[in-house]
């Protein structure tokens, strides 16, 4: 009976045992502002994007959610992680956000059997909360390539950092501040591919010919 009693209370405890709450990177709002003159003539005349997964680097490519306390030091909450890698949940978000800038006339997730004229290829350097000061912050890096598919020449790169407070120090408030911080950084980054994209022409084709607008508001940059 004794044993019977302990193996219901060893039972009974492992019920108990709190179990890990899982987060997501939600799909962002992304209100970004077509680089060009001409937004209306874009979608049916722009180019083709084809965007590469990201990549993430060493320390950021898992589901757990990280925290830093002191410098080149990650650390990982026990009970708190995302429902994917950020990078597998960034993805689609950077599509969708690309495609608000109206300067593609469309932008493709790869792996897909479309061709494009350009390729975006990005980098998760960082995505943690940050407790080394209060309140705590929110850190998301991410390093971005555009590519002329046909002659392999990069176009552009930047990369872009945010730095957001979280909600509270709980991982909850980093998690929100992570979202807030993601949307920051993919309206930046589809500004980026349409300023880029404002500068490529097809094969064989001509620049086309600046107007008084175009050259004043490039002398006003």
């Amino acid at each position: 009976m004794l044993l019977a009693l302990a193996a219901g209370c060893g039972t009974l405890r492992q019920t108990a045992t709190p179990q890990p709450a899982f987060y997501s990177l939600d799909d962002a709002r992304v209100e970004a502002r077509a680089a060009t003159r001409h937004p209306a003539t874009l979608s049916m005349s722009g180019p083709t994007l084809i965007v590469n997964p990201p990549h993430a680097a060493s320390g950021y490519d898992s589901q757990r959610i990280i925290y830093v306390r002191e410098a080149h030091k990650l650390e990982y909450f026990a009970r708190s992680e995302w429902v994917d890698t950020p990078a597998r949940m960034v993805a689609p978000l950077i599509v969708a956000a690309v495609e608000t800038s109206g300067a593609f006339r469309a932008v493709v997730l790869t792996p897909s059997a479309a061709t494009g004229d350009l390729r975006l290829d990005t980098e998760i350097t960082r995505l943690h909360h940050d407790f080394s000061s209060q309140p705590s912050r929110v850190r998301f890096t991410l390093r971005a390539y555009l590519v002329d598919n046909r002659t392999r020449r990069i176009l552009g790169s930047r990369e872009f950092d945010e730095n957001v407070d979280a909600a509270n120090e709980s991982p909850y408030g980093g998690v929100v501040g992570a979202n807030r911080a993601v949307q920051t950084v993919l309206g930046q980054l589809a500004e980026f591919c349409a300023d880029t994209a404002a500068n490529w022409h097809p094969p064989g084709s001509e620049a086309p010919k600046l107007t008084e607008e175009d050259l004043r508001l490039n002398a006003g940059r």
